[in-house]
C-alpha cells in the first residue's frame, strides 16, 4: 500500500490484458514473411495461427509449446496473477493437450515494492497448484509497466491434436464462457465500472478451461480454439481460414456479461476491440438490425476467455447438457460452420 492508498495496478498500463496484444492486422503479414517450416515433427506451427505449437517426441507423444503475458488487467496484484496464470494455462487445453509445467515470465518496475510481485506470483502459483502443476522458474526484467505471464509445457497424444484447421461444413459452433470481459475491465479501469461487474468478470477469468476441455474430450470434435484477445469474431476467423470453409453466428444465441451489453452502449471498449472490429470488416458480414454495439461485443478482446469448438451438429445438444452439468459458466451452441469456402463469416440471428 503506498501512502495514497492501494496500488491500483491498472493506472501502471496504457493497454490492459490481452487486449494490449497487437491486433490480427499487424501480426498476420509478419507471420507469411517467416520461411516454411520443414521438420515433420512439427505437428502445429505458426501458418494456421493456432494457440500454441505441437512438437511430437514419438509415437505416443508430442508437446505442446506456449507463451502469453501481459500487462495488469485488475487491480489487485494477486487476481493478476491468477487470471495471467488461467490465460496461459489455456492455449494447452485449447490444443487437446494436458498442462505439464511452466515458467514465469515478468516485466517489474523498480517503483513497486517487491512485496506485489510477491502477490502476483503467489496468484499465479494458486491457479497452477489448481491444474495439477508446477512452476518451475521463469526470467525478470525491468520495465516500465508490470508485465506478466507464463511459458507453459503442456502433452498430447499426436492423434488426439485439436487444432484450429479441422472445422467442417455442418458442424455446431460452441461457446463455453460468456463475452464482454474487455469491456468490463476497461470499464473498472476508467472508474466507470457502475455495477461492480469486475467481480464477475475476474471469476469468469480465473474460471480454468480444464474442465471444459475434458468435457469436449468425451466427444468428437473437428476443431477447437479458445477466444482471447482477438475476440469471438477474431478467433473464428482463424477458424474458418484454417479449415477453409465460411461460417454463421447468431448474435441472439451468444452468452454476454449483462454489464458489457450496457457498457458497450456508454461508448466503453478497449481499443483492442475497436482493432479486431477494424480488422474484421474484410472478413465479417453483418446482418442489419445488428447493432453497432454487438458488433463491439463479438468483438470484444477477451482476456482468459471460454474455449470454442466446432462439433458434429448430431453431438450438440449433448456436449452442451455435459458441460452445463459439469458446471460449465456458459454452454451454448452460438453458430455453424456452413460450407467451404475462403474464411467468411455471417452475423445474424437464429430468431
Amino acid at each position: 500500500m503506498s501512502d495514497a492508498g492501494p496500488i491500483r495496478l491498472t493506472k501502471l498500463a496504457k493497454r490492459a490484458g490481452c487486449a494490449a496484444k497487437h491486433p490480427p492486422g499487424f501480426l498476420l503479414p509478419l507471420l507469411g514473411l517467416l520461411p516454411p517450416i520443414t521438420d515433420p515433427n512439427v505437428l502445429v506451427g505458426s501458418e494456421t495461427v493456432d494457440d500454441a505449437a505441437v512438437y511430437r517426441m514419438s509415437d505416443e507423444l508430442a508437446l505442446v509449446l506456449t507463451t502469453d503475458f501481459f500487462t495488469p488487467i485488475v487491480d489487485d496484484p494477486r487476481d493478476f496473477g491468477r487470471v495471467a496464470a488461467a490465460n496461459a494455462l489455456s492455449d494447452v487445453y485449447a490444443m487437446g493437450g494436458k498442462p505439464l509445467t511452466a515458467l514465469s515470465v515478468v516485466g517489474f518496475p523498480d517503483s513497486l515494492p517487491a512485496s506485489v510481485l510477491g502477490e502476483i506470483l503467489r496468484g499465479a502459483t494458486d491457479i497452477a497448484t489448481e491444474a495439477g502443476i508446477a512452476i518451475v522458474g521463469g526470467h525478470t526484467i525491468k520495465s516500465e509497466e508490470p508485465i506478466f505471464g507464463l511459458a507453459v509445457v503442456g502433452t498430447v497424444h499426436p492423434n488426439r491434436v485439436l487444432s484450429n484447421a479441422g472445422a467442417q461444413p455442418g458442424d455446431a459452433l460452441i461457446l463455453t464462457k460468456p463475452l464482454g470481459l474487455g469491456i468490463i475491465t476497461t470499464a473498472a479501469k476508467n472508474d466507470q465500472d457502475t455495477h461492480g461487474a469486475i467481480g464477475d468478470a475476474i471469476r469468469v477469468m480465473t474460471t480454468l478451461n480444464r474442465t471444459a476441455a475434458e468435457v469436449l474430450g468425451r466427444f468428437e470434435v473437428h476443431a477447437l480454439t479458445d477466444v482471447t484477445g482477438f475476440g469471438l469474431l477474431g478467433h473464428l476467423r482463424n477458424v474458418t481460414a484454417a479449415s477453409k470453409v465460411t461460417a454463421e453466428v447468431w448474435v441472439d444465441r451468444v452468452p454476454f456479461l449483462p454489464a458489457a451489453r450496457e457498457y458497450v452502449a456508454a461508448g466503453v471498449a478497449p481499443g483492442g476491440t475497436r482493432a479486431n472490429w477494424r480488422f474484421l470488416a474484410d472478413w465479417v458480414d453483418y446482418a442489419s438490425g445488428v447493432t453497432i454495439e454487438e458488433q463491439l461485443l463479438l468483438c470484444d478482446a477477451q482476456t482468459s476467455g471460454g474455449l470454442l469448438a466446432a462439433v458434429p451438429q448430431s453431438d450438440a445438444v449433448a456436449i452442451t447438457r455435459a458441460l452445463d452439468e459439469a458446471g460449465s459458466l456458459a454452454a451454448a451452441v452460438v453458430g455453424r460452420v456452413q460450407a467451404a469456402g475462403t474464411g467468411r463469416i455471417t452475423v445474424t440471428r437464429a430468431g
